[in-house]
């Protein structure tokens, strides 16, 4: 190194790594434009056309847009669909949600992969997310306010919500990255 330190920093010093953010096979995200001007801002959410959504990497028509607020430091997961395939786009509108993602998915490439995405309406970005990953997130200090399509509608009588423990993947995921 061109910079000595003293012993006693140069033993615990450690290095950041800024490995790529590991791939599921299915999921992608695409960051959403902030039109600002000096009363506000504009952002498209979704374009649908006859085919559904427009301009996104992957194919999903709607069939249910819903809205969930999430209160400050609130874990919600881990939801997965199984019952019948229900893919969705999220997109964090305020506040933010550190989101876990994880292939359950058997015979899937990616089985047993864990992502880690931070959403927030400050850099809004879609995650599309497949049926079989199970998804859980946890809000940040404002609380979040989450956005999202479906391709099927929800049921109330027999709700295509299959739930695993908060924990299932380990603890540590919730774990406040103290730097």
């Amino acid at each position: 190194m061109k910079i000595e330190l003293a012993p006693e920093y140069n033993d615990i010093l450690s290095f950041e790594t800024y490995p790529p953010a590991p791939a599921i096979a299915g999921v992608w995200t695409h960051p959403l434009r902030k039109n600002r001007s000096e009363n506000g801002a504009f952002m498209e959410y979704l374009r649908l056309g006859g085919e559904g959504v427009q301009g996104l990497p992957g194919q999903l028509v709607p069939r249910q847009i819903s809205v969930s607020w999430a209160a400050p430091g609130r874990i919600n997961a881990f939801h997965i669909h199984v019952k019948e395939e229900q893919n969705e786009v999220w997109c964090v509108i305020a506040g933010q949600l550190t989101v876990w993602l994880v292939d359950c998915r058997a015979g899937s490439l990616t089985l047993g992969v864990r992502r880690k995405l931070v959403l927030s309406g400050e850099q809004p970005t879609l995650v599309y997310i497949p049926s079989g990953v199970a998804h859980g997130y946890q809000a940040g200090e404002q609380g979040a306010t989450l956005l999202y399509s479906m391709d099927a509608q929800f049921n109330l009588e027999d709700p295509n919500e299959g739930r695993l423990p908060w924990n299932h993947f380990g603890e540590e995921l919730w774990d406040a990255d103290k730097g």
